[in-house]
């Protein structure tokens, strides 16, 4: 309407020539129906007093008309119009766009302080869940769906109608949702070397995230983790980049595959069932001095490129639609900062199209006091080539700060356009612009019993053989279903909070039974024969232990959850009462010890002890793939994706090293063969030697040397 103001008022001049003029001159052809009508119904009167009176009279209607027909043409927005190829879509929706709207774009926030009126306000392009972040405990498919509308509401009653695009960290599973499928963390999927696995994984992690209505996941983390001490070690999966590459395949499976002469670099998502996914955390967080968090990655171009980079180019190759920077630093500079690796290398080099995020108020702790600088903050990170900013509080000192920035022209508005249309293409290649609001016709993906098989097949297939049986002659395992009596012991054997781990309900994990899933113990009670007694004991002294005939023990043990620098440890000893469970059960007793762990962890003191050791890693709610193997139903095929060490003072050591003398080498698993319905230890057991494997790492390749 107030286009049609302007327009009157800037053509006033010409009713008083109205009358003079050709009626043909206001019109194009395809109006000569109207023309014609107002030419019957004015010029048809001949009183000569009132003609200039009707004049400006019908040329009053005439630029009305002119006003319609305008409006007609400008509802017509090019962007709205899923034919259009999407380069158009983008330039004509930032054609339109404030500088307001769009540092909005930019802007992503935590689901805490956001609203309906918040989006409108501040044209806010993302919100997130942050670990632990949810609508309420134990929150519905229909609360997580309602939330997310409630919020982009706000943002499709803004001016453009921009659609807000909700991400959330889903690493092993949905795992901030109550019931969701928790599988195994990529330590363990690692163990499997299978990345057809991991595409099916990541196609059910997809179809749980959309039932809740959220399109963006955080996840794959694709670091190479080169030292055990690393708190996100757990997420990283393998010290070798070629298995970390293997693993991207999950990119896929949550995108969807990427068609045949699809343009390298840009993003891809399949439909309505898949999620954008976000290879993180680039580049080179795995390999921190001394396994800190955050801390330094100190190796030349060379190391960076061959060790830590080569992932990216295969999620790139892949579609992947975001990746996220790195709190770390390489050589001392910060990565949010680093404007060489990030515009010059990742956007330059490797031609990633898709968006570049930062971590969580990662711009912040470019200071070396987080936060202490802020405007200097948001320079360096936007400069460096970051484009949507997880704030993920204080929106509107971020804003307000860039938008200063800009308006003073210390940063260039063709960064923020650069920014901006990369954000928006990867919302119009998730088709948000099409269907913003999410329904509930997934809502029977959630925990659905397929998926729970998935993440038992995954378990079973990660589960790492250490040892079986005292002598190469008298193996242990598989066990018996049927026995007299057996003992099930240790902490971790009736916790599916410690099975899980971190990032699962809570950001740093929790005790107990917080989802819904199998515990170990549970799972045990299931498998055996129903003539087998079990006792359970989380730590059993002596009188239990000897004063009952046990036919065998499984004892459960590990790390309790951890997440990010919470989980540094230099030392990885075996937590209490692990050590003294296994002391107390394994001397009196025939033991099998299955430990829980994101990382290896000290156990060379403990192995002559035990008849049978088994690395389980993170498994995640379906404890029955454990017991899968544990009685034989399917055969013992993981091999570690990473060296066990003997002492933290070897630290770091990888495969390839010069001095190079672990526990378990890097490639390490014993196998046995199924024997389902085995009711005796004495059935035989196939058991093969496993090689050592030697991964030579020559820049983007590795010969594998079997001996």
């Amino acid at each position: 309407m107030g286009i049609c103001c302007d327009l009157l008022k800037a053509t006033s001049g010409l009713l008083f020539m109205c009358h003079n003029l050709p009626v043909r001159n206001f019109f194009s052809h395809s109006e000569a129906w109207t023309v014609q009508f107002f030419q019957k119904k004015y010029l048809r009167q001949s009183a000569v007093g009132r003609r200039m009176a009707r004049s400006r009279k019908f040329c009053l209607y005439l630029l009305l008309l002119m006003c319609w027909a305008y409006i007609g043409e400008a509802d017509y927005m090019k962007y709205k119009d899923p034919k259009q190829p999407i380069n158009v879509r983008i330039k004509d929706l930032m054609d339109r766009m404030t500088l307001a709207e769009k540092i909005g774009q930019m802007t992503q926030i935590e689901r805490e302080v956001a609203s309906a009126q918040v989006m409108k306000n501040y044209f806010i392009g993302s919100v997130l869940s942050g670990g632990g972040s949810v609508p309420r405990p134990e929150a519905s498919v229909a609360d997580w769906v309602n939330m997310v509308n409630e919020f982009q509401k706000g943002s499709l009653s803004t001016r453009l109608g921009i659609p807000m695009i909700y991400g959330i960290d889903a690493v092993h599973g949905h795992n901030n949702v109550y019931k969701a499928t928790i599988f195994p963390h990529n330590i363990g999927l690692g163990a499997t070397r299978d990345p057809e696995l991991v595409k099916r994984i990541g196609a059910a992690t997809a179809l749980e995230v959309r039932a809740t209505g959220i399109p963006y996941v955080f996840a794959p983390c694709i670091a190479v983790c080169r030292d055990p001490r690393w708190g996100r070690c757990y997420e990283s999966y393998s010290e070798d980049h070629n298995i970390v590459q293997q693993m991207t395949e999950i990119i896929p499976g949550l995108q969807g595959d990427v068609p045949a002469k699809y343009r390298k670099g840009v993003p891809y998502v399949s439909g309505k069932e898949k999620v954008a996914a976000c290879a993180k955390h680039y580049v080179g967080d795995g390999g921190t001095h001394n396994g800190i968090n955050e801390n330094n990655t100190i190796v030349n171009r060379a190391d960076l490129l061959s060790i830590h980079m080569p992932a990216y180019l295969n999620s790139i190759i892949k579609g992947v639609s975001t990746i996220m920077v790195s709190y770390s630093s390489w050589n001392g500079v910060k990565m949010h900062a680093n404007r060489d690796l990030v515009t010059g290398y990742l956007k330059n080099t490797l031609r990633f199209r898709g968006f570049v995020i930062s971590d969580w108020q990662g711009i912040d702790r470019i200071t070396s006091s987080p936060g202490a600088n802020y405007t200097y903050s948001v320079q360096a990170g936007i400069s460096a080539g970051i484009d949507m900013v997880m704030v993920p509080y204080n929106y509107s000192e971020f804003i307000n700060d860039l938008t200063s920035l800009v308006k003073k022209n210390v940063i260039p508005l063709s960064r923020i356009d650069d920014a901006v249309g990369r954000i928006l293409r990867v919302k119009f290649t998730i088709g948000l612009f099409e269907n913003p609001l999410a329904d509930l016709s997934l809502v029977d993906q959630l925990g659905k019993k397929e998926h729970r098989d998935l993440a038992r097949e995954a378990v079973r297939k990660s589960l790492v053989l250490l040892k079986n049986g005292k002598s190469t002659n008298d193996s242990f395992l598989p066990l018996p279903k049927k026995a007299a009596k057996i003992l099930i012991a240790g902490s971790h054997a009736s916790n599916l909070g410690y099975q899980c781990g971190g990032w699962t309900i809570e950001w740093q994990g929790d005790s107990g039974n917080i989802t819904v899933g199998t515990t170990i113990l549970d799972a045990v009670r299931s498998a055996i024969d129903p003539s087998t007694e079990v006792v359970y004991s989380e730590n059993p002294d002596s009188n239990i232990v000897k004063g009952n005939d046990f036919s065998y023990a499984i004892v459960v043990v590990g790390e309790p959850p951890y997440t990010e620098t919470a989980g540094d440890n230099l030392n990885l000893e075996l937590p209490d009462p692990g050590p003294s469970i296994i002391q107390t059960v394994c001397s009196t007793i025939k033991c099998v010890v299955v430990i829980i762990s994101g990382r290896p962890v000290v156990i060379e003191p403990y192995v002559p002890l035990v008849d049978a050791l088994v690395a389980a890693w993170l498994p995640g709610s379906e404890g029955q793939g454990l017991t899968d193997v544990l009685f034989g139903d399917y055969g013992f095929t993981g091999k570690l994706s990473r060296t066990w060490f003997k002492s933290v003072d070897q630290l770091p050591m990888n495969v390839g090293d010069k001095h190079y003398d672990p526990l378990f080498p890097f490639g390490f698993g014993l196998t046995t063969k199924p024997t389902s319905g085995r009711l005796s230890s004495a059935a035989s057991i196939v058991r093969k030697q496993t090689s050592w494997v030697v991964s030579l790492y020559l820049s983007f390749s590795v010969a594998w040397i079997i001996f």
